[in-house]
């Protein structure tokens, strides 16, 4: 006879559910509200991290740490320089007074601690020369440079995110604008309206911020329309749309601030690009105008400079010598800060 199927004797499961943990009932949490210290910590932002990765390149700290101590030395150039950019000293005039360091036989050709790294052809102090040339260069390298982004991230957004023919019609006009010799067309324009009234505002700064920027877009806004055609097919670009966001709140929400890495990096790659394209203009003479009044903010150029101690290098090395370091050193530093914000504007960078 089968065995009857049933609820066995309760002894039976005594040794069993002796060995089963009992489940621990939830307790409430306590009255006082206090919260973990996982709860307490704050997210990281896209921006924070960055921050952090930042922090961590050496070389783009350092770079960073010199391009402010430039910002300060602009500011302040009329107190840090020890002379006036433009007084010339009848004395030491055509000798070509050397470094501070340096002896000479001939008593108003030694250095003096008065013109730390002598005069020029006519008395002037090479080293305040040199301070005051900083502010032309940042002033070069940045206004251009917001002038660029200015012209080429609407750009790129209208013709990436339209699409068809408004895209194909806005590429087209950047590859013929990209195609025109970018050098030959700085010469064209300041040879052109160099002696016009525009050219000769504010010594010639306004021409040259037109002439470097009204090509130099191309770049950006090519970057840019490749950024906008990968982010307008995400997953919250087509919530937005399907949510009935307008086209202009799609941009400005949530296209623009995800393309914003790529945009930093390359403004931080166009600074340099800018200062030595005004070096070489002032070295071709086509440059900044140069003012000879007591009281101008923009007395020189680290270009001018280079074009004036090319001429006489033999007899003061100095007028090469700092000016061109002057150009090197900073390009060297925006070229560490690019390479520093391309890898720390990087989301798939973990270190």
């Amino acid at each position: 006879m089968p065995p009857t199927i049933g609820r066995p004797h309760p002894t039976a499961w005594e040794p069993l559910m002796a060995t089963v943990a009992p489940v621990a009932t939830p307790q409430p949490r306590e009255s006082s509200g206090a919260l973990t210290l996982a709860e307490r910590r704050p997210g990281r932002g896209l921006w924070r991290d960055a921050w952090r990765r930042l922090r961590r390149n050496k070389m783009a700290m350092a770079g960073l740490v010199y391009l402010v101590l430039l910002a300060f030395v602009a500011v302040l150039a009329p107190a840090i320089a020890p002379q006036n950019p433009v007084t010339s000293d009848v004395r030491t005039a055509g000798n070509y007074r050397k470094a501070a360091w340096l002896d000479d036989a001939n008593p108003l050709r030694t250095g003096d601690w008065t013109y730390p790294l002598g005069t020029d052809s006519i008395g002037r102090d090479v080293f305040s020369r040199l301070v005051f040339g900083t502010r032309v260069s940042l002033v070069v390298g940045f206004v251009p440079m917001f002038v660029i982004l200015a012209i080429g991230v609407p750009l790129g957004l209208a013709s990436g995110f339209a699409g068809g023919r408004i895209d194909n019609l806005l590429m087209r006009l950047t590859d013929v604008v990209y195609a025109f010799p970018s050098i030959l067309f700085f010469i064209i324009m300041q040879i052109s309206f160099k002696d016009t009234g525009f050219g000769k505002l504010l010594g010639g700064l306004i021409l040259l911020f037109v002439t470097l920027s009204i090509l130099n877009w191309t770049g950006i806004a090519r970057l840019v329309r490749g950024d906008t055609l990968a982010l307008k097919e995400k997953e919250y670009v087509e919530a937005a749309r399907s949510n009935g966001a307008s086209v202009g709140r799609i941009i400005l929400r949530h296209i623009l601030p995800n393309a914003l890495g790529p945009i930093i990096v390359a403004g931080a790659f166009i600074v340099p690009g800018a200062i030595i394209s005004e070096a070489v203009l002032s070295y071709l003479g086509i440059g900044v105008r140069p003012d000879v009044s007591v009281d101008t903010p923009f007395p020189t150029s680290w270009g001018q400079m280079i074009l004036e101690g090319s001429k006489s290098w033999q007899a003061q090395s100095w007028m090469l010598i700092a000016p061109s370091a002057a150009i090197a050193l900073i390009t060297l530093a925006f070229t560490f800060l690019g390479d520093g914000l391309r890898d720390a504007l990087d989301p798939r960078e973990t270190r």
